[in-house]
């Protein structure tokens, strides 16, 4: 019995991702992340119970990548695509889609193609994914930034656009060439060459942990003090941390 355990944790997952679509579908996005950040909470459990309960199977690891590629990749994909076509309405109700009244006075969808760019996010991640799935040497660190890692990042725009916003931080987020420029710089941190160092603790101790507590400590220091505007900071000080410490291991 206990074998299905981290498995079920893992559709968990899949069902908080697949409720993240639909409210990212209908442009709610602030309750998309809430059950994106469910789902990556499943996610990191998933893999702790396995290890705990000493139950680790390869089936585990393909549902693990298909749910983190619901909730990772098809979700931060559409919430790109609602920035991007907000960006070019200038509102907030307005998306990828934008609903347009007829003579008649029904309601009528407006398709716009910029906002397709969202889904390289999506393909990058679908292509992550299984390259991780077939590297073995993704064990105790990672090759190129992980998806729930880069989906946070994605996700943490719309709330602060929600709890943060001014004007400034507002017109940024919301200009066109700055979400591009996200969305590829995304897709290329997601296969990227470099290597990061993963959440995973083989033993508390501080001596072999040290970087890891610091980064945990660090991180609800600024999410306390800067609320979702903390998130863009966190993942920067985890990539450049990472390499910081690459480089003296390599000397």
């Amino acid at each position: 019995m206990k074998r299905h355990i981290p498995n079920l944790i893992t559709l968990l997952n899949v069902f908080c991702g697949c409720i993240a679509v639909v409210f990212a579908v209908l442009n709610q996005l602030e309750f998309a992340a809430l059950f994106v950040f469910l789902g990556i909470f499943f996610d990191f459990f998933d893999g702790l119970a396995a290890r705990l309960l000493k139950v680790q199977s390869d089936l585990g690891v393909q549902l693990d990548s298909l749910a983190d590629m619901i909730t990772s990749g098809v979700v931060p994909g559409i919430v790109m695509f609602q920035l991007l076509g907000m960006s070019e309405t200038g509102g907030w109700n307005a998306g990828g889609f934008m609903e347009a009244g007829s003579a008649a006075g029904n309601i009528s969808m407006v398709f716009r193609p910029l906002p397709l760019l969202g889904f390289v996010i999506t393909m990058a991640s679908a292509y992550r994914l299984a390259k991780f799935n077939i590297d073995e040497n993704q064990v105790s660190s990672f090759i190129g930034l992980p998806t729930p890692a880069n989906t946070l990042l994605i996700l943490s725009l719309p709330l602060i656009l929600f709890h943060n916003g001014s004007d400034i931080l507002n017109s940024i987020i919301l200009n066109q060439w700055f979400l591009i420029g996200l969305t590829f710089l995304s897709a290329y941190l997601l296969n990227s060459k470099i290597e990061l160092f993963a959440l995973k603790f083989k033993n508390w101790g501080f001596k072999d942990n040290a970087l890891r507590y610091i980064f945990i400590v660090l991180s609800l220091v600024l999410l306390a003090t800067l609320e979702y505007l903390a998130i863009p900071f966190i993942i920067a000080f985890y990539i450049i941390a990472s390499v910081v410490v690459k480089l003296g291991s390599n000397k």
